[in-house]
């Protein structure tokens, strides 16, 4: 009983099945994407690479390894792509259902502290990506840090 006390905790990039996880998630949601009568307008010019970035971006957020910074991204390249979209509350909304019903379908960890983490992210992403599309210029500093999310990750207000 004690050497399993004194295991570390996993990250949730770990949990989650690891880089694998990620890319399957986002490959076959941004696939669903596609046919979305809400999404598909807002990522109809989306590179073939989309999946893969936004893959990085979330395993790296989630305790991975830092690969999305490693190809010069950062947290603000990735806010720099919502700037000027005007996002809706409603695509917002339907983002995130579709993200995990994807989820769901590709069998990404389903217990109940790992979706709770999971969906405490995306409402805190989502919404600052809506608060971020209807900015005229970019309030993230270059070198800002790229978000960290964990098994609890309560941060205060958004400070734009």
């Amino acid at each position: 009983m004690e050497e399993k006390l004194n295991k570390p905790v996993p990250t949730l990039f770990h949990w989650a099945g690891g880089q694998p996880a990620f890319e399957k998630l986002f490959t076959r949601f941004y696939q669903r994407v596609a046919d979305d009568a809400i999404l598909s307008p807002v990522f109809r010019h989306m590179s073939p690479e989309h999946a893969d970035h936004v893959a990085k971006f979330v395993a790296e957020v989630f305790g991975g390894p830092k690969v999305y910074t490693g190809n010069n991204g950062s947290h603000a390249t990735m806010v720099e792509h919502h700037i000027g979209k005007h996002l809706t509350d409603t695509q917002r909304k339907r983002w995130i259902a579709l993200l995990l019903e994807t989820a769901d379908e590709v069998g990404l960890a389903d217990d109940p502290e790992f979706r709770s983490a999971l969906v405490g992210y995306l409402e805190w992403g989502s919404r600052i990506a809506v608060i971020n599309s209807n900015a005229a210029e970019n309030p993230i500093q270059p070198d800002a840090p790229m978000p960290v999310w964990g098994w609890g990750e309560v941060k205060g207000p958004y400070q734009g």
